[in-house]
């Protein structure tokens, strides 16, 4: 079974700005985007980093694709990315990964549930490894969506020879050069999955680090919907030969 690999001795010091493309998927999140893109521009900025900021509306019916315009006009940082229909969070990671520019690229949802302070502590472990795959720690979720998430997790584990704690946790870094030797097929929630199966299979390092999680306040979750998640098995199904032949 692949394992994550974990390294000793990472050097804390980094003789240039860090070169980061940080993306949002969204999907009816015009309450929570704008406070989750200028937490990540404030956190960004500290860095004194060289960066760029991704707002990928995934055919929202709300305001979203409103909001993530006037986010992008007021800053030349920041880009929006619309779907012009709903196509499904594999489809919206695909284009937020297609889109950076950086030698790093970090995602996490455009929900607000995560705190972008955590990502500057992540950034010093790439200089060991080529990926950093966060796990929720005290999950605040429904105790129906965390018992699935486990359950999917431990699948995901033996069927692609993983060792991950949260397959699915959306706070996740990665040197950018990889998905220039990938290609993702996922449309739906597969996609975590899927990146990191291929990944291994392609020899890059991954590691482990908890982060918080918090309470939704604004908006609906759309994960647990249960069309989302026939998605996912059907993909599962599909691509398994795919992804475990990658090379």
């Amino acid at each position: 079974m692949a394992k994550s690999i974990e390294r000793r001795d990472v050097r804390h010091e980094t003789t240039s700005p860090v070169s980061i493309s940080v993306f949002f998927p969204c999907y009816n999140e015009q309450d929570n985007i704008e406070k989750t893109a200028q937490q990540a521009i404030q956190v960004l900025e500290g860095l004194q980093a060289d960066y760029e900021v991704i707002i990928v509306n995934d055919g929202s019916s709300d305001k979203t694709a409103e909001v993530a315009d006037r986010i992008a006009a007021a800053n030349p940082r920041v880009r929006a990315i619309h779907h012009p229909s709903n196509r499904g969070y594999g489809a919206a990671l695909q284009s937020g990964f297609r889109a950076a520019t950086k030698e790093l690229v970090f995602y996490t949802d455009g929900d607000g549930q995560f705190d972008l302070m955590e990502l500057p502590p992540l950034l010093e472990l790439m200089q060991d490894f080529d990926i950093v795959s966060c796990y929720r720690m005290d999950r605040k979720d429904t105790p129906l969506r965390r018992l699935n998430g486990w359950l999917w997790t431990k699948m995901n584990n033996v069927i692609f020879s993983l060792n991950v704690r949260d397959i699915d946790c959306a706070f996740k870094l990665f040197k950018r050069e990889i998905f220039d030797r990938m290609t993702m097929e996922s449309q739906g929630a597969l996609i975590a999955t899927e990146i990191l199966a291929r990944a291994v299979r392609k020899g890059y390092a991954i590691t482990q680090r908890g982060v918080h999680h918090y309470p939704r306040t604004i908006g609906r979750a759309t994960g647990g919907n249960p069309r989302v998640i026939l998605k996912a098995f059907k993909e599962l199904i599909k691509l398994r030969r795919h992804i475990v032949s990658d090379c």
